[in-house]
């Protein structure tokens, strides 16, 4: 069940998302063409089998053009086959037509990412190791992306840079090395075994080692070095995989032993879902 947080984050977002589409004007395409009294009905549907998300986002861009538009979808995470029906609609014709863009912008695009979160946790399945997301998001769309990850069935890393300690790479060379970086933000008050750091070679990962991090991220190692990371490691610390990550190339990390795989690739490049909406006119009488 949504929070209210979540609640008004969805409409927010959709009321910037129609604000960007309508403009000042409105449609002045269905407002010149579909008499006002006109009612359709319609249903979106998968042109390539793919898996469902952002249903309820995409029932709140009708809820706000015509509360009388009546919506139903299928539940996120739902494996929809090729020609199948994901949502039905029927009510005032304008607000359907208006709503159309939007609403497919925001179901195409949060299915892709499930479906290649999908791809990515069937990839490894049989092996520990877990299917995670990163922060490369689109800005503002954060939250949704991250909700379509798991109806994909994959799993959120942290949400932003307030709610987990990640050392990079980039903190490393400004705090003067891995163990001065631990060692300061262990000094701030942060827990050693909650302290990830991102290792480019075996010697920042002994260093990370010797410091006593709890998580250690291996950036861009092959599924070689990461077997030897792991055999280094000897479960002192949990291991994670980034760098160049995606459906395809997972397995062999997975069985290296690596315990995470953190794929920028589920919300940056995750292909949009070909879904498409039919429309038809409602004749009077007729049941939605």
């Amino acid at each position: 069940m949504e929070s209210a947080f979540e609640s008004d984050f969805v409409r927010e977002i959709v009321r910037a998302a129609l604000r960007e589409d309508l403009g000042d004007a409105g449609d002045v395409t269905t407002r010149a063409t579909v008499p006002p009294s006109a009612r359709a009905r319609g249903r979106i549907f998968a042109r390539r089998e793919c898996v469902v998300a952002g249903g309820a986002v995409a029932a709140e861009v009708f809820r706000q053009l015509d509360g009388a538009v009546a919506w139903s979808c299928v539940p996120d995470g739902t494996e929809a086959a090729t020609g199948s029906t994901v949502a039905t609609l029927a009510g005032p014709a304008g607000a359907i037509l208006t709503g159309e863009r939007t609403a497919l912008n925001f179901l195409q695009r949060l299915s892709g990412i499930a479906t290649e979160a999908r791809r990515a946790v069937r990839e490894v399945a049989g092996t520990k190791a877990v299917v995670l997301d990163t922060r490369k998001t689109t800005p503002t769309l954060r939250a949704l992306e991250k909700r379509a990850v798991v109806a994909g069935g994959a799993t959120n890393h942290r949400f932003g840079l307030f709610d987990a300690v990640l050392i990079k790479d980039n903190h490393v060379a400004l705090a003067g090395g891995v163990r001065r970086a631990v060692e300061k933000a262990v000094a701030a008050g942060h827990p050693l075994g909650r302290i990830e750091v991102e290792v480019d070679d075996f010697d920042q990962l002994q260093e990370a080692l010797e410091v006593g991090a709890g998580r250690i991220l291996l950036d861009n190692f092959s599924p070689g070095q990461t077997a030897e990371a792991v055999r280094r490691v000897a479960g002192r610390a949990r291991v994670e995989c980034s760098g160049g990550l995606r459906p395809g190339n997972l397995r062999t990390y997975a069985e290296a032993g690596a315990d995470f795989l953190s794929l920028g690739w589920l919300t940056h490049s995750a292909p949009a879902a070909d879904l498409s909406l039919e429309i038809v006119p409602e004749t009077e009488g007729e049941a939605p």
